[in-house]
C-alpha cells in the first residue's frame, strides 16, 4: 500500500509527465487535493506524499527521511517523465535542500521543479485559528478545507526551520528548469532572498501572485497559479519556449 495520494491522467489520454506534490507545516496530502486533481485533469499523474517533518535535533536525519519518501513515490510505479517536484512552504524548501546536495543519481531526482512560498526566516506565529487562516489563504472553500482537517497541525507556521536547511535552500544555484510563486501579500515570503536564487539560476523564473498569502496554491488565485504550472510544465517539452506569445494587445 502507497503511503502517497495519486491521481492519474484521464484514460485514453497520453500522461504528459509526473508531479510529485510537498506539503508544508502543518498540512497534511488532502490539503492539495484540488491541485493534484486539476493538475491530472491535463493529463499529468500526481503523488502527494507527506510534508518534509523536519526535526531541528536531528535535521540530516529528517531529510534522509524526506527523500525516502520521495523515493517511494518516484519508483512505486515507474512515473512518466518529466518528473516534477512540486513544493510548498516547509516542503518547497526541503526539496530545495535536498537538491544542494547534487546527488543527480537519486531515484527521485527531478526534470524540473515548482517551489510555491518556500518558507522563510520569518514566524508565522498568531494568536489563534482565525488569524492563521487570514495569513494562509482568503480562499473560502480552502479555508474550509484546513478547519475540517483532523490531520492538520494548527500553529505549525510558528516554528521556523533550522538554518541549516534555509542556508542550503537559499544558498544553492539549482541548475534544472525552476518556477517560483509566492503571492505579494505572503508575510512569511522571503521575496529577496528568492529573487536572488533566482537571478542566479539558469533556467528560473520567479512569478509574483497578486493579492495571494502564503498558501500560494490554494488561495483566490488557485486557477490562474495552477494555470501557471501547467504553462510552465508544457515549456519542458518545447526547451522552456512558451507555447504562446501575445504579438499585439490593448490590454
Amino acid at each position: 500500500m502507497s503511503n502517497y495520494t495519486e491521481f492519474h491522467a484521464p484514460g485514453g489520454l497520453r500522461t504528459r509527465g509526473t508531479v510529485i506534490i510537498v506539503p508544508g507545516r502543518g498540512e497534511t496530502q488532502r490539503t492539495y487535493t484540488r491541485l493534484g486533481q486539476r493538475l491530472a485533469t491535463d493529463a499529468y499523474d500526481v503523488r502527494i506524499v507527506d510534508g518534509p517533518g523536519i526535526d531541528a535535533a536531528d535535521v540530516a536525519g529528517s531529510l534522509e527521511r524526506f527523500a525516502t519518501n520521495l523515493a517511494a513515490a518516484a519508483t512505486g510505479t515507474e512515473p512518466a517523465r518529466p518528473l516534477v517536484l512540486l513544493g510548498a512552504d516547509a516542503g518547497a524548501t526541503a526539496i530545495a535542500a535536498l537538491l544542494a546536495r547534487r546527488d543527480t543519481t537519486a531515484p527521485w531526482w527531478p526534470e524540473a521543479l515548482v517551489l510555491a512560498g518556500p518558507a522563510g526566516h520569518t514566524t508565522g506565529e498568531t494568536p489563534g485559528w482565525d488569524a492563521e487562516l487570514d495569513l494562509r489563504t482568503h480562499c473560502p472553500v480552502h479555508r474550509a478545507v484546513l478547519t475540517e482537517d483532523a490531520g492538520l497541525e494548527r500553529g505549525a507556521l510558528a516554528v521556523v526551520l533550522p538554518e541549516e536547511v534555509l542556508g542550503a535552500a537559499y544558498g544553492g544555484v539549482l541548475d534544472i528548469p525552476l518556477l517560483v510563486l509566492v503571492g505579494d501579500s505572503d508575510p512569511l515570503a522571503d521575496r529577496e532572498g528568492l529573487a536572488r536564487a533566482v537571478e542566479v539560476s539558469p533556467a528560473a523564473r520567479l512569478s509574483v501572485v497578486h493579492g495571494a498569502h502564503h498558501d500560494v496554491l490554494n488561495d483566490q488565485q488557485h486557477r490562474s497559479v495552477a494555470a501557471e504550472i501547467i504553462t510552465f510544465l508544457e515549456t519542458l517539452g518545447n526547451k522552456l519556449v512558451p507555447v504562446i506569445s501575445v504579438e499585439s494587445s490593448t490590454w
